[in-house]
């Protein structure tokens, strides 16, 4: 079952996620006339390939995701090499496979978009109001329904706590509504400031909150309970809006990496780090606990994290590369010598593996422990 559940998944994910990544390397190095040497699914050594126009295509026995090789990526000798074209174009080509991770997430999202699930009923209501936080300043009570906040309609508790996470360092307009004195509702506006590194346990804005049907106590018996006790609706969309939804899914989950960098910076949580055995570990989890459709999300997630790790100017990366020809341009066009070059990436490498090594044995660590990722 593990193997069911963890390894084979997370495998189809990799795969996907990486063969993605190369083939925006790929479709850009064809159209700017750089010669594919290879292109391969999975790594050598090689089970089975042929050449056409001048590409040779592979099938190889490593199933960890693909690759591709250019003609003289460092040697601008051929004239159909990568390093002999212009600087704007090897920079086009190097971005394109974080592109492609950026643009797979938009149709992932979309995809679990258009399955049938079941979607929290809201609204999202105010259970606590921390003393001397943004909240409490701002006004906000115990009881308060959350209708709205920066203009963003709040149809449960996972729409209000991502909408502040988007808002993090920002002063949040919360529309709730409130129960008047004597009969009735009022409407309030009042603003809220999103704490990038808030006291524990207290969140940006100071408040708990949890979906009205919790709060209502006819919901947890079986005595007539009001409408707005249904806990939940399944929902789905068509293609084009779904397609909508995934593009703002995808925005979103780049603001809220963004957000997370931001706070380490002001002292918050850094963000979670796992490798290979911790992302297997965690597929798993969400295979049995949520069912397939969740996996697009985690996919999708997945892809958003490799996009914006392959960019960072670390040796050995995309980012790195990148890295290489802007100081390339920055120098009047003179090139960094590549042999320097390849030590620094070499000396990258060995660094990402042996990070990778020290991750992996946490990994271990926490599974052995019971623990997960998601903790």
């Amino acid at each position: 079952m593990t193997v069911l559940y963890s390894v084979l998944p997370f495998l189809g994910m990799l795969v996907a996620l990486i063969v993605a990544h190369e083939l925006g390397h790929y479709f850009t190095a064809k159209i700017f006339g750089v010669k594919v040497l290879e292109a391969g699914l999975g790594y050598p050594p090689r089970i089975w390939g042929f050449e056409w126009r001048g590409t040779i295509y592979s099938i190889n026995w490593l199933p960890l995701g693909g690759f591709v090789r250019l003609l003289g990526e460092e040697d601008p000798s051929d004239p159909e090499s990568l390093a002999a074209q212009p600087a704007w174009k090897r920079l086009i080509v190097l971005a394109a496979g974080s592109g492609m991770n950026l643009v797979l997430p938009v149709l992932l999202f979309a995809l679990a978009f258009m399955i049938p699930r079941d979607v929290p009923l809201g609204p999202a209501v105010i259970q606590v109001v921390e003393p001397g936080s943004p909240a409490a300043q701002a006004g906000l009570q115990p009881g308060d329904q959350i209708k709205e906040l920066e203009g963003r309609e709040v149809k449960n508790t996972a729409d209000a706590g991502r909408i502040i996470r988007l808002n993090m360092g920002k002063t949040i307009d919360f529309k709730v509504v409130r129960s008047a004195t004597g009969g009735g509702e009022q409407v309030l506006d009042l603003p809220v400031k999103a704490r990038w590194d808030p006291p524990s346990n207290q969140g940006p804005t100071g408040i708990r909150i949890a979906n009205l049907a919790a709060t209502i106590p006819q919901c947890t018996t079986f005595t007539n309970p009001p409408p707005e006790c249904k806990p939940a609706e399944r929902q789905s969309y068509n293609p084009l809006k779904a397609l909508g939804k995934g593009w703002t899914s995808t925005w979103d989950s780049l603001t809220l990496a963004r957000n997370q960098i931001i706070a380490v910076f002001h002292g918050g949580p850094g963000p979670d780090v796992a490798g290979p055995v911790g992302i297997a570990q965690a597929t798993g989890e969400v295979v049995k606990e949520s069912g397939w459709q969740t996996l697009l999300d985690f996919a999708a997630l997945l892809s958003i994290n490799l996009a914006i790790i392959n960019v960072l100017p670390l040796p050995m990366l995309d980012g790195g590369r990148m890295a290489f020809v802007i100081l390339e341009v920055i120098r009047g066009g003179r090139r960094i010598a590549p042999e320097k070059e390849a030590i620094v990436h070499l000396i990258g490498l060995a660094l990402i593996i042996t990070m990778a090594v020290i991750v992996t044995y946490f990994d271990i660590l926490r599974i052995i422990g019971g623990g997960s990722l998601f903790e």
